[in-house]
């Protein structure tokens, strides 16, 4: 009879090491044990201390450690779970989801084609390793059922993610995971459930987070890019 172990893992969380991060990872942990989740993926902008911190203490919470990040690739977000080195920011997405893999990582899309969002759109995906089809920042849920869609008619694993940036909504989406040939979760490691995302051996469970947050969130969201459009406006020799 084959062994095999069930877990949970919310594979999108950030902490205060991002720049829209609110708390340390230290209260990550304790918040994804207590409601009984297996782990979590810290996965930062553009920075990965402190998800390699948090996977380092995650045994103390029970948890499995998996280190990763959100790395801004020239075609928009790219979530790299399991690995233990940040991905060169801005470079190719194809060239990106290639280095990952190189590392040992796996190379998932967050909230594909949401522009506010620096969501990749969907003729820039050529290659990935899963989808994020369910993403619990949504506004309404028209995206997520566009990324299920996308997902199944291209063939790609789908997960599902809090991206939560504090601890209380940590877990609003989740991503079952179930893997064969292994004994107990204590015998899992970050590899074993980055390997398990690719393989599709996933389902997937949600719900949006409250909407004035949302609202808030998407706000932010356009605001930032809205600033990075002046910023880019303005010539490199201006004074003011």
């Amino acid at each position: 009879m084959t062994s095999k172990v069930t877990v949970t893992i919310d594979p999108h969380v950030h902490s205060e090491g991002s720049y829209d991060g609110h708390e340390p990872v230290e209260l990550l942990l304790e918040q994804a044990s207590d409601i009984g989740l297996d782990g979590i993926v810290v996965t930062d902008h553009d920075t990965i201390a402190e998800s390699l911190r948090a996977a380092e203490l995650a045994p103390q919470y029970g948890l499995v450690g998996i280190p990763g990040v959100e790395v801004s690739t020239a075609a928009g977000h790219l979530l790299a779970i399991g690995v233990e080195e940040r991905p060169e920011p801005h470079r190719p997405l194809d060239e990106t989801v290639e280095w990952i893999r190189d590392a040992g990582g796996t190379a998932v899309v967050p909230h594909p084609f949401q522009r506010t969002r620096h969501g990749i759109r969907r003729g820039r995906i050529t290659d990935c390793d899963a989808i994020e089809v369910y993403n619990a920042w949504i506004f309404t849920g028209y995206r997520n059922r566009r990324a299920r869609k996308f997902a199944d008619r291209c063939d790609y694993p789908g997960v599902a993610a809090s991206d939560a940036h504090s601890a209380k909504y940590l877990g609003r989406a989740y991503t079952e995971l179930t893997i064969e040939g292994v004994g107990s979760k204590a015998d899992l490691d970050s590899e074993r459930i980055a390997e398990a995302i690719g393989n599709g051996d996933a389902e997937v469970h949600g719900r949006r987070q409250p909407l004035p947050r949302s609202v808030r969130h998407y706000a932010l969201g356009a605001g930032r890019k809205v600033g990075h459009g002046v910023a880019a406006s303005v010539p490199s020799f201006a004074w003011f």
